[in-house]
């Protein structure tokens, strides 16, 4: 009963949102290159899901390993900081800084410098996206340590990694956790987003592009329902990996 309570009410308002849509381009005629109908949508899915299916892999593939490489280098950073007061100080305002660069002006650049073959510059992008979010959320869970806890590695005579390893590091899972939340959607967006500027044409997003250019619409919402999955499929993970980190919140 309380996974129905959970499930029914966000699927019943999907469900009549669909069925809105539908009856709203049916009545109003609206034309496809607008609005293109669910129905149509969904068919097209349907007939392309093999499509959708191998550039679904290859965008993913792209989006977990900037993720992992930028989730990494984030705790890293996080753990370095936490430790050094005035690098924390100014390492903030430079991941804000790396935050802010579109990905619209950095993947053109990062294309450039690497073969048109490679797929680094799309993982480096989503790198970069996933960096600042992991980044902000450890570094805050490693600074609140509890005074109990710091007193009893004093005691202990305990080194800093130490003190790092056994109490800040567990005691920041939630906050990382909430990083890796955000990131993990973050991660589908940057990389089917890059794909949008050349390099190889493996992708959701040059799929997008190629048949948003030869005006099959409905295809091309194909594939962004393909790429709206893939994210939900990698935000559902990170739910999977927070429960099995910490079974101690699980309710």
């Amino acid at each position: 009963m309380r996974w129905l309570r959970t499930v029914f009410p966000p699927l019943l308002v999907g469900i009549v949102g669909l069925g809105l849509w539908e009856i709203s381009v049916k009545v109003g005629r609206i034309a496809p290159f607008i609005l293109p109908a669910p129905s149509a949508i969904g068919e097209q899915f349907w007939l392309d899901r093999e499509v959708v299916w191998r550039a679904g892999l290859a965008s993913g593939a792209n989006a977990l390993v900037g993720l992992a490489f930028g989730a990494a280098a984030a705790v890293l950073a996080a753990l370095v900081a936490a430790r050094v007061r005035l690098l924390a100080e100014v390492s903030v305002p430079v991941a804000a800084l790396l935050n802010a660069l579109p990905i619209i002006a950095l993947a053109p650049i990062l294309n450039n410098m690497f073969e048109s073959t490679s797929s680094i510059p799309r993982r480096v992008v989503v790198g970069i996206v996933v960096f600042f979010p992991v980044f902000v959320n450890t570094l805050r869970g490693l600074r609140e340590i509890q005074p109990v806890h710091r007193e009893l590695m004093d005691s202990y005579a305990a080194s800093g990694w130490t003190v790092a390893r056994l109490v800040r590091l567990p005691g920041a899972l939630p906050f990382l956790f909430t990083g890796l939340r955000q990131a993990s959607s973050l991660a589908v967006i940057a990389a089917v987003v890059s794909e949008y500027f050349g390099g190889l044409q493996d992708g959701l997003g040059s799929r997008i592009t190629s048949a948003a250019a030869f005006t099959a619409y409905p295809r091309a919402w194909a594939y962004v329902v393909g790429a709206c999955l893939l994210g939900l499929l990698f935000y559902l993970v990170t739910l999977v990996a927070e429960r099995l980190s910490m079974p101690w919140r699980s309710p």
